[in-house]
C-alpha cells in the first residue's frame, strides 16, 4: 500500500513538472519543502508571540476570565523596582561574561588549532560541558561551591585560603554563576573559532614570517581581523544568551542572596508561574525582547563601523 502511494505521488510530481513552466515549478517545490518548517515556526514561535502581545494588555491569571487593562501592565513595569534591579544585574553579568567568553574560547581555539597528537581528545573534553544539561551541571556546581563541603573551598584550604560562602554572599554569587555559564558555553564557541582559524589561508602567515613578523604581529594583523565576523557571531549569541540567563540562577541561588542574582527571565518566571500574573509577565517578556533586540542592533552597528574603518 505504501509503495503504491509513493509511486502515485512521484507520478503526480512528474505530471506537475510537465504541466508547469520550469521557474514556477521550482518555486512551488521550494515552498513545498519549506512548508513543514514554516508551519512549526508559525505554531511554536509566531503564535505564542502574538498571544504574549495580546495578554500583555490584559489582567490574566489563568483562573479567572481575561480582563483588558490597556497599558496598565507597562505602567506597573515602569515602577517595578525588582525588574530594574534584575536588569542592572544582567547588564553587570553580560559586561563580564561576554568579554570572558570571547577571550577564553579564542584562547582555547588557538591552543588546540595544532597538528599535535591528542588534540582531538582535548577538543572533545572541552566540548563535553556544552552537551551537559544546565540544570544537572548547576546542581553539581552548587555542591562544588558549598562553603563547608565544597571541592573548591577544600582546594583553597590546601594553600591556606579560607574560601567564602560562594552562593550565599552578594559579592561572590554572581561571579560563581559567571564561572559556571562560562565553563558550560566556552566549548561551543571554541569550535566556532576553530572553524574560523582553519579558514584563514596559510600563505598569509608564511608571507608575514618572511617579512619578519613575530607571533603577536601575526595575530594582530592577520588572525584577529580574519576572525572579525566570527567574533561578531559569538559576541551576539553570547549577549543574547546572557540576557536569557535563568537555569543557573534558579537552581543555584533562587535569585539571591538579596536579589543579587535575580535576572529578568527569573523575574518573569516568578511573576507568571509563581504569582500567576500572566498578563504582567507577558509585558515583562516583551520589554526584555525589545532590550535584547536593541543591544543586538547596537552590536551590529558597531561591527559594521569597525569593518568600514578596517577597509
Amino acid at each position: 500500500m505504501r509503495a503504491v502511494a509513493s509511486s502515485t505521488s512521484v507520478r503526480d510530481l512528474r505530471r506537475m513538472r510537465l504541466m508547469l513552466p520550469g521557474r514556477l515549478y521550482h518555486a512551488l517545490m521550494s515552498y513545498l519543502f519549506i512548508s513543514p518548517s514554516m508551519l512549526l515556526f508559525l505554531v511554536f514561535v509566531l503564535l505564542p508571540a502574538g498571544m504574549a502581545l495580546y495578554y500583555s494588555f490584559t489582567d490574566y491569571d489563568i483562573l479567572t476570565p481575561t480582563e483588558w487593562v490597556g497599558l496598565e501592565n507597562y505602567r506597573r513595569l515602569w515602577n517595578d523596582r525588582l525588574f530594574r534591579l534584575s536588569l542592572r544585574n544582567i547588564v553587570t553579568y553580560a559586561a563580564l561574561f561576554v568579554p570572558l567568553m570571547i577571550t577564553c574560547s579564542l584562547g582555547l581555539a588557538l591552543a588546540l588549532n595544532r597538528n599535535r597528537p591528542g588534540m582531538k581528545i582535548f577538543r572533545l573534553i572541552y566540548y563535553l560541558p556544552v552537551i551537559t544539561s544546565p540544570v544537572a551541571a548547576s546542581v553539581v556546581w552548587k555542591w562544588i561551591f558549598n562553603k563547608q563541603y565544597g571541592l573548591l573551598n577544600e582546594l583553597l584550604g590546601f594553600v591556606g585560603i579560607a574560601g567564602p560562602a560562594w552562593l550565599n554572599e552578594k559579592d561572590t554569587a554572581l561571579a560563581a554563576i559567571i564561572l559556571v555559564t562560562l565553563w558550560q558555553g566556552v566549548g561551543g564557541n571554541m569550535v566556532i573559532y576553530l572553524a574560523g582559524l582553519q579558514g584563514i589561508p596559510r600563505h598569509l602567515y608564511e608571507a608575514a614570517m618572511l617579512d619578519g613578523a613575530n607571533g603577536w604581529q601575526c595575530f594582530r594583523h592577520i588572525t584577529w581581523p580574519s576572525l572579525r565576523t566570527t567574533t561578531f557571531l559569538i559576541s551576539t549569541m553570547s549577549l543574547i544568551g546572557a540576557f536569557q540567563l535563568f537555569d543557573q540562577a534558579y537552581v543555584m541561588t533562587k535569585g539571591g542572596p538579596g536579589h543579587s542574582t535575580r535576572t529578568p527571565v527569573y523575574h518573569i518566571y516568578e511573576m507568571g508561574f509563581g504569582r500567576l500574573n500572566m498578563g504582567y509577565a507577558s509585558a515583562l517578556s516583551l520589554v526584555l525582547f525589545m532590550v535584547i533586540l536593541l543591544l543586538t542592533l547596537i552590536n551590529l552597528r558597531l561591527n559594521r563601523e569597525q569593518n568600514m574603518l578596517s577597509e
